[in-house]
């Protein structure tokens, strides 16, 4: 938690007119840039598809940059479209979208004050005897400053950008009827519960209490595990808009990927064990995969979990049903993986058998690797491979039907980046074991 942004201070759009001009130049620049290549390319004789014209490294920058410098719930669902995506996009494009996984555009110092102020009052300095107002790390809600407090305290204290609260409903909104124009929306879906949802998780990522609270949780949970380190909340200085913890040296955790084959397997062992004792002991889940939510302390050996503002509480019917389809992974046949999955509605009614059998495709490459191997491969390139070119053909279909639940969402999302920070860091995970321990 050491390295600074790069990017350049940029004050964060407010009022929601300007929120939705900086999402239209966005819009007008994407589709001037495709009426161009597709001119060039008609020139040449060819007859390029939509999607090709859409998905060019040009218009992924223009996104990502629009979008890194809004903050807030435009950038966050960027944010989770480039994580859902990342692994079939092509190459050049998944690394510019990469770019809304890491750091934002940092507040002006003036912006930062003027919050500061608001949430302190206006002798907030008298508090500390250090501050620096270059952030630590800048995220799409708020931006990480280091500081000590007068009693010595070595301090990270993460400020909201102004007016992001406010901001939700519209973004979404607008990020919503762009997709739909765009037609990367299908028509017939209705996603209208999952946009209420994505703002009331928003709405929750923003009250900084509520995560002060979520963060106090998972350190009495953590308690004993010595494999992890909590930040700890200090309640004298933080507010609704300010959330002020201990400081956690750390590195990234995909710095782990130059150690040892042992200590990446250890690491990404915890992390499993974790993922498992949050869904089938806690029924309490920190939902935001991304990767900066981890840091990793050579020294101590320990892995930091920093961000718990996405945390949510699952139903119990719904763990109750993935304890069915982990159970029908491990020790059932298709057929009982095909009613678990049903039974889990990780299947809609309505869609054609083909592609549920192409869904069981892929379950049944997961299983197979499971029961063969007491230790689990994360790195083994030919699974990884056939896993991805069964996502590209489901995704090639561009049909959609139906949502799942919406707590089997969120579990989905925090599974996929658990396979994909594993699969990363090339470790070998005894999976087995460790599910059988909680069925």
């Amino acid at each position: 938690m050491t390295s600074p942004p790069s990017r350049s201070a940029a004050a964060v759009p407010r009022r929601r007119l300007s929120r939705l001009a900086r999402l239209g130049s966005m819009a007008g620049g994407v589709a001037g840039s495709m009426l161009a290549d597709g001119a060039r390319r008609l020139a040449r004789g060819e007859r390029p598809a939509m999607g090709d014209l859409l998905l060019t490294p040009a218009n992924a920058r223009r996104v990502a940059d629009q979008l890194a410098r809004m903050r807030g719930a435009a950038m966050k669902m960027g944010q989770l479209l480039s994580m859902d995506a990342g692994e079939l996009l092509p190459p050049e494009l998944a690394e510019i979208m990469a770019r809304l996984r890491a750091d934002a555009d940092p507040m002006p110092a003036r912006q930062l004050h003027a919050v500061l102020a608001a949430e302190w009052g206006r002798d907030w300095r008298g508090r500390f005897d250090a501050w620096s107002d270059r952030p630590i790390a800048a995220a799409s809600i708020g931006q990480v400053h280091r500081a000590r407090a007068r009693d010595g305290r070595d301090l990270a204290i993460k400020v909201q950008y102004p007016g992001i609260r406010d901001s939700i409903d519209g973004d979404i909104d607008n990020l919503a009827a762009l997709l739909r124009l765009s037609r990367v929306i299908p028509d017939t879906l209705d996603v209208a519960p999952l946009l209420a949802e994505a703002k009331r998780q928003l709405r929750d990522e923003a009250d900084y209490l509520l995560e002060a609270d979520h963060l106090a949780r998972f350190a009495a949970l953590l308690a004993d595990a010595p494999a992890f380190v909590v930040p700890a909340v200090q309640r004298d200085l933080t507010t609704p808009a300010i959330l002020a913890m201990s400081f956690v040296e750390g590195s990234p955790i995909e710095a782990l990927s130059a150690a040892s084959q042992a200590e990446r397997d250890r690491a990404v062992t915890a992390l499993v064990d974790l993922t498992l004792r949050e869904l089938f002991e806690w029924g309490l889940i920190q939902t935001d995969p991304n990767f900066a939510n981890f840091r990793y302390c050579f020294a101590t050996r320990r892995i930091a979990l920093l961000d718990f503002g996405a945390t949510r509480a699952i139903d119990a019917d719904i763990v109750a049903a993935h304890r069915a389809v982990a159970r029908a992974v491990l020790a059932g046949d298709r057929d009982d993986r095909r009613a678990a999955l049903i039974g889990a509605r990780l299947f809609d009614p309505v869609a054609p058998a083909a592609y549920r059998e192409a869904v069981l495709d892929m379950v049944d490459l997961v299983a197979a690797a499971l029961r063969r191997d007491a230790v689990f491969d994360f790195g083994d390139k030919a699974l990884s491979l056939a896993l991805r070119d069964h996502g590209v053909a489901l995704a090639a279909e561009r049909k959609l039907y139906g949502l799942p639940p919406i707590d089997t969402l969120f579990l989905q999302r925090k599974a996929a980046g658990m396979f994909l920070l594993a699969s990363r860091l090339e470790a070998r995970v005894p999976v087995r074991a460790m599910l059988e321990r909680h069925l």
